[in-house]
């Protein structure tokens, strides 16, 4: 079940609504903070206290006044007049418009400090902090991502590997294209259309016929494409990780195939890692037929690694020259 309003950030399927509007999860959250009153801030509890305290005093004395009156031998109906009097003398009218006017000069004082307060009592919450805890990194971005480097013997191969095995829509809309999904993979896909690598005519020539979704243990997603009567399977992932699934590896001289190069491989992966570079790593293999069970065990495994370590960082905001 998803909740409405939930985003899709990569995969692909069908749904079926069962509630809308208010009946939904979120609507009967929203429904429940209408209908809640705010909790009361400790100024306003302490100034029902205070009001409850002086009600009762003022009760009290009242009340004695009242008593003495008729010892006294003083006209009841005097005796309570002076003593509503005395009741209505006691209790401070002024209380609540002071207190209005000193969070009215805290309001001030907040916003010459560039700080906006939208209630009055939130000034009195607010002075009451000791500690404010904030959190956000240094870097500005725009939650874009862009290859930056590709270190492959066969850039082609690479190239057209990492396209097909991505979920991203590629739109044609107002003579513009337009790449959604997942940013990495966004940024894998648009790096392909710069180097005329269409993952829109690479699935026409080479349709999905399966697939293994990526999966944040396994962290790797695979792909298989039906070429003529055999099918390709294409995984990428973390280069660690996707090179315990390889056995071999595009040597120097495109075609033939090596032993891998397990230790090579790692330290450019490092060098890429100590960059601040996203690496992301591509295998392939061809299979006659495919296994009547498709899952990591059968399909995940004897991959040909592209000798290819992908890198992407996030776009900034603003970047120095030569960054």
């Amino acid at each position: 079940m998803a909740f409405m309003a939930s985003i899709v950030v990569n995969g692909h399927g069908k749904a079926i609504v069962t509630e809308t509007g208010m009946d939904t999860k979120v609507g009967k959250i929203a429904n429940m903070i209408i209908e809640d009153e705010a909790p009361e801030t400790p100024i306003q509890k302490k100034l029902g206290q205070v009001g409850k305290i002086l009600g009762i005093v003022c009760l009290a004395i009242c009340f004695i006044i009242f008593v003495i009156g008729l010892i006294k031998k003083i006209d009841p109906i005097e005796m309570f007049m002076t003593s509503v009097g005395l009741a209505v003398a006691a209790i401070p009218e002024g209380l609540p418009a002071i207190v209005t006017i000193m969070l009215s000069i805290g309001v001030t004082k907040m916003a010459k400090k560039n700080s906006i307060i939208r209630k009055l009592p939130a000034v009195e919450t607010l002075g009451s902090s000791s500690v404010i805890c904030s959190d956000k990194t240094g870097t500005l971005t725009q939650n874009k991502m862009k290859v930056v480097e590709c270190n492959s013997k066969d850039i082609n191969l690479a190239t057209e590997l990492a396209c097909m095995c991505t979920d991203c829509d590629i739109l044609y809309q107002n003579k513009k294209i337009e790449v959604t999904g997942e940013p990495t993979e966004v940024a894998l896909v648009e790096y392909g259309l710069d180097s005329n690598k269409d993952k829109n005519e690479l699935y026409r020539a080479m349709p999905r016929a399966g697939e293994i979704p990526f999966d944040s243990n396994r962290k790797m997603m695979t792909t298989i494409h039906k070429i003529g009567n055999k099918y390709r399977v294409i995984t990428k992932g973390a280069p660690d990780i996707l090179l315990e699934k390889c056995q071999k590896q595009i040597s120097d001289r495109i075609g033939q195939n090596t032993i891998i190069e397990k230790y090579k491989i790692q330290k450019e992966n490092e060098k890429m890692a100590q960059k601040a570079l996203r690496v992301i790593a591509v295998a392939y293999k061809d299979l006659d037929f495919l296994p009547q069970k498709i899952d990591t065990n059968t399909i995940e495994n004897n991959l040909i690694f592209v000798r290819t370590n992908w890198n992407d960082r996030p776009t900034k905001r603003r970047c120095k020259r030569g960054s």
